[in-house]
């Protein structure tokens, strides 16, 4: 299974617009994150994860081929927002779509042409699920577990595959659901900056614990603003090999 890194960035993005700070200004191109969201392969499936307002550049220069699913994490503009770039892709067939039940109904709210029931001419051919946590989706020849974290008062969705599990915009999670984290191998999750304390996301400081407390044997840490720092600096000085910044663009084999 291979996972690309489409975008690694906060709801901002990096460079972040009017900043001119040394992440924003840098010319190392891990310094530049857009838009998180990832695509899960495999030889016969293909999952995008999120698809928010940097898909279409994101997409651009990869192969052209189906994409299987799109699963959300939840509906903030900066997971959906690209939802109707994905309509060339519907030349294939229609784009099965999961979702909570509160992504569903505001995607119906915000995006009702692509949903209703007669859709004019041109639209993308989108089919939408509600999901609920712990009841395993078989995507092709994936199978998907989603899993509930809180994003400040709101649950949202993170996503396991076999050893290795997505987290984005986390701020805790209960005790229960850590039983469908065990034995977890690869890790990706949200780590906004080093400080200070953020109500809605992890900093470092809580990523770190959090995939201690899992004991996954690699982590990457996303949805990165650009307090966090410089990514080279970050990696060499600031965090253990085991526990590194993902970067736009990064492809784990798996």
């Amino acid at each position: 299974m291979k996972v690309t890194f489409l975008g690694t960035g906060t709801s901002c993005g990096v460079p972040s617009i009017g900043c001119y700070c040394e992440v924003c200004t840098s010319k190392d191109p891990h310094d530049t994150r857009l838009r998180c969201s990832a695509l899960i392969e495999t030889e016969k499936t293909r999952i995008l994860i999120d698809c928010g307002p940097d898909f279409r550049q994101q997409i651009m220069d990869l192969p052209f081929r189906k994409i299987d699913a799109l699963l959300l994490t939840h509906s903030h503009y900066d997971h959906v927002a690209g939802i109707d770039d994905i309509r060339p892709y519907c030349r294939f067939g229609a784009i099965h779509i999961y979702a909570n039940n509160i992504s569903a109904n505001i995607l119906r709210h915000n995006m009702p042409y692509c949903f209703a029931e007669n859709k004019y001419p041109g639209v993308p051919s989108l089919i939408l699920h509600e999901i609920e946590p712990h009841q395993t989706l078989e995507i092709g020849d994936l199978k998907v577990m989603p899993i509930e974290v809180m994003h400040d008062q709101m649950p949202i969705l993170g996503y396991r595959i076999g050893g290795f599990v997505y987290i984005t915009d986390m701020k805790s999670i209960k005790d229960d659901e850590l039983t469908y984290l065990s034995g977890v191998d690869t890790l990706v999750v949200n780590a906004l900056r080093f400080s200070p304390d953020h109500h809605s996301h992890q900093t470092v400081e809580d990523a770190i614990a959090f995939a201690r407390k899992l004991g996954a044997r690699q982590t990457y840490l996303i949805h990165s603003s650009h307090d966090i720092g410089l990514h080279e600096v970050v990696n060499k000085q600031y965090l253990p090999e085991d526990i590194q910044l993902a970067y736009d663009g990064q492809i784990l084999n798996l």
